[in-house]
């Protein structure tokens, strides 16, 4: 299974015998499923449909868009409705006007027409439902471009996320490579200011020395770090290759790998560790920025 990103964009149109119907639909990065796509007023009773239809085909993002009913002909003639009441209230109105204005009482009813809202259109139920065969279809087809673009986006997303996880496993490897040498390098330079500071003084195997560099040794110790670091990775590594709904684990992954690489940073007291412990960060938002992106 592969990985799906969150962005993404489909629309598509269906002709059927009562109405013609066009959906257009974007997502966009959510943490759950949010659907929001406007329909027709007379189908406010099918939102549910909807939402059920979306939720089949997708776990998560801001899921926006549009869907658009263009009636056939012979569905408008069966479902127009003339507004009677306001036309009588707009026939006696010109009609008292003419008579005050001394006008001739010419009204034909083709001068209604020009009243917004004097005929209207509304489609029976039995046209409502009939029609939502077409509306499913129409939502089918732009569902699965969406699902396209989203699985299109989400194979390059997968390609740049293991390719950041590998450096972030090359800079833990070179941090497990420094790491050992970190106390006798502080041994080494603790002497070398001792000898400085008191020539001739040999303190090689001074036992306060020595309890000095194994309590710094002790407290930059960063193994027990290093090896959750690396079970972090594997994981996510694992996760990237079986693909699918995954977003939410990788995210969780990279809040654990950024504690252990923190750590890292605040115990390994060593300039060269410190360097790639700032690489390892920064690499590290950016696979963060994209885990952001994965459904």
């Amino acid at each position: 299974m592969s990985l799906t990103s969150m962005t993404g964009r489909g629309a598509a149109a269906v002709a059927g015998r009562l109405a013609r119907v066009e959906v257009e639909l974007s997502s966009v990065n959510r943490k759950q499923l949010d659907v929001d796509v406007g329909l027709p007023r007379f189908w406010a009773a099918f939102e549910s449909r909807v939402q059920e239809l979306v939720q089949s085909r997708l776990a998560r993002g801001r899921v926006t868009g549009e869907i658009r009913v263009t009636w056939a002909e012979a569905a408008q003639a069966s479902g127009a409705r003339v507004d009677l009441g306001l036309a009588r209230a707009a026939v006696a109105a010109l009609r008292a006007a003419a008579k005050q204005l001394e006008l001739p009482d010419d009204l034909q009813a083709s001068a209604l027409l020009a009243l917004p809202g004097l005929v209207a259109f509304e489609p029976r139920p039995r046209d409502l439902d009939a029609a939502w065969p077409t509306v499913r279809q129409a939502l089918d087809a732009a569902l699965a471009k969406l699902q396209a673009m989203r699985r299109k986006e989400g194979a390059a997303l997968g390609r740049d996320l293991r390719a950041r996880l590998a450096t972030l496993r090359k800079l833990a490897g070179e941090i497990a490579a420094r790491a050992p040498g970190v106390a006798e390098t502080y041994r080494a330079n603790l002497l070398q200011r001792i000898a400085a500071a008191l020539p001739g003084t040999d303190l090689a195997a001074d036992e306060r020395l020595l309890k000095e560099v194994a309590l710094f040794a002790d407290k930059a110790d960063v193994t027990e770090e290093l090896v959750r670091l690396d079970s972090h990775f594997r994981q996510a590594a694992d996760l990237l290759k079986a693909g699918g709904v995954v977003g939410r684990a990788l995210d969780f992954l990279v809040q654990e790998m950024g504690r252990e690489i923190n750590t890292v940073g605040s115990k390994a007291n060593d300039g060269e560790i410190a360097r790639r412990v700032v690489a390892a960060k920064a690499e590290l938002e950016r696979f963060r920025e994209q885990v952001q992106n994965i459904e």
